[in-house]
């Protein structure tokens, strides 16, 4: 590992820069914020053991995701705004890919832990742990690189808050499909439709072709927020605009 490390810098880089993420977010609490959110879940299945799990599940977990990764992520980069630790990446040999690859990795490898725990305390072992992992790590993916373009053009909090709270209700959206309250097709164009249908596979048969969909669908919004979030990177981080 070292020695692939020693000739691979793009390797060294992303290592140290992903030792560095988790090491934050520890420092500033949000280990322990997802720790709260899994006595939350005992507590609440505990008085809710009657309820659908299977059909529940796959859309809290969406919306918790939102709180785990997009929120997180506007938290992180507004710290490092704030420390000045991210202007000053800008003049090391750290490429963004890597800065964003970081955010992506440590940031879905914390879900995926939150998630399948949630998964356990709240359903049993008797889900389907691959589409659950695929489902979560698309959504992540998709949520971290979509919040580093809500919050780049941001400095503080007070300012990020509130226009944050449109991304969140869309983001939701998918959920008057999912329950019935308004049926459509469309929704199959929303980017967090097809990271929800994997997840919901983890605990009821999906078809195959759902499947295809699914997976590839996920990739695509990915590929466009990963462009939109380098693009933002540039202009907000390295040219320095406001925003508009």
């Amino acid at each position: 590992m070292s020695a692939v490390m020693s000739a691979n810098p793009f390797a060294r880089r992303l290592l140290s820069t992903l030792w560095w993420d988790v090491r934050l977010q520890f420092r500033n609490g949000f280990y322990y914020a997802v720790a709260f959110v899994l006595v939350f879940w005992v507590v609440l299945v505990s008085q809710l053991r009657m309820l659908d799990w299977a059909l529940l599940l796959p859309l809290l977990m969406l919306g918790n995701l939102i709180i785990s990764t997009f929120y997180f992520i506007g938290g992180l980069v507004l710290l490092e705004k704030g420390e000045g630790t991210l202007e000053a990446q800008i003049v090391t040999p750290l490429r963004t890919w890597e800065y964003l690859t970081s955010k992506v990795i440590s940031l879905t490898l914390l879900t995926l832990i939150e998630n399948l725990v949630i998964a356990l305390v709240t359903y049993g072992p008797g889900f389907a742990v691959l589409p659950l992992l695929l489902g979560v790590a698309a959504a992540s993916a998709f949520y971290v690189l979509a919040g580093f373009v809500a919050v780049a053009g941001y400095d503080s909090i007070n300012e990020y808050l509130f226009p944050s709270l449109p991304y969140a209700l869309f983001f939701m959206l998918p959920a008057l499909d999912y329950l019935g309250i308004w049926k459509s097709g469309l929704f199959y164009l929303h980017p967090l439709q097809a990271p929800l249908l994997l997840m919901q596979a983890a605990f009821r048969p999906v078809e195959a072709g759902q499947w295809i969909y699914a997976l590839s669908y996920s990739l695509v919004w990915i590929g466009v927020v990963y462009v939109l979030s380098r693009r933002a990177f540039h202009r907000f981080i390295i040219a320095k605009e406001g925003v508009k």
